[in-house]
């Protein structure tokens, strides 16, 4: 599923602020080895106050519109934490957040925050790529008793994967901006050319091959 809202916008956004930066000439190389013509970091945009909010606003129409029986907003750590306070400061919601992995003393915690059984939350993401450490913090939120109603990103590189990923572990999904949003964004802004444009089209189509 993709949420289209404010997608053009946020895509220039992500791109004027250097979020996220495309080099189809020289990819990048991925922590997993994978070579990509495009990298994100969404953390840059909390240094940015009309950015943010332009995320926020996506957001928080996106929540109103798909999920207003939504309880509970949970933030990812670690990009979608700020996110998500931003967007449950606005909604007055309840929010949350969800570790990587257990804390290591104390009580433990996986989740930070009071969520009860049977509450209804919305996961708040930066990024999915192959959806794995997504569909993992959706996962604890739903091991507590809670009901998720879905998993919303600010980007979404739209690989089959994620998409798999998800529908395996029966976690909906979307995001604000896309990859296809983005490339499309990129050549109008003259950023790109048009064989590069042909570039980023072949990773999406074939990630695995990519620079090899």
């Amino acid at each position: 599923m993709t949420l289209r809202y404010l997608d053009e916008q946020i895509a220039e956004a992500l791109l004027e602020t250097g979020a996220v930066a495309l080099r189809p000439k020289q990819p990048f190389t991925w922590t997993s080895g994978m070579k990509s013509p495009i990298y994100c970091d969404n953390r840059i945009t909390i240094s940015h106050p009309s950015v943010r909010d332009l995320i926020a606003l996506g957001f928080a129409e996106t929540i109103r519109e798909r999920y207003p029986q939504a309880e509970v907003l949970a933030g990812i750590a670690t990009g979608g934490i700020p996110h998500a306070a931003f967007v449950a400061q606005k909604l007055n919601l309840p929010m949350i957040y969800v570790r990587d992995k257990a804390k290591g003393h104390g009580k433990e915690n996986v989740i930070e925050g009071v969520v009860k059984p049977g509450q209804k939350v919305v996961m708040i993401e930066d990024l999915i790529s192959t959806g794995g450490s997504s569909v993992k913090a959706a996962q604890a939120v739903r091991d507590a008793g809670a009901d998720v109603l879905g998993v919303i990103a600010i980007f979404s590189y739209e690989l089959e994967k994620a998409a798999n990923n998800f529908a395996e572990a029966n976690f909906e999904f979307g995001s604000l901006s896309n990859y296809s949003a983005l490339i499309d964004v990129a050549l109008k802004l003259g950023k790109i050319g048009a064989d590069e444009l042909e570039l980023l089209k072949q990773w999406k189509t074939n990630p695995d091959g990519y620079g090899v």
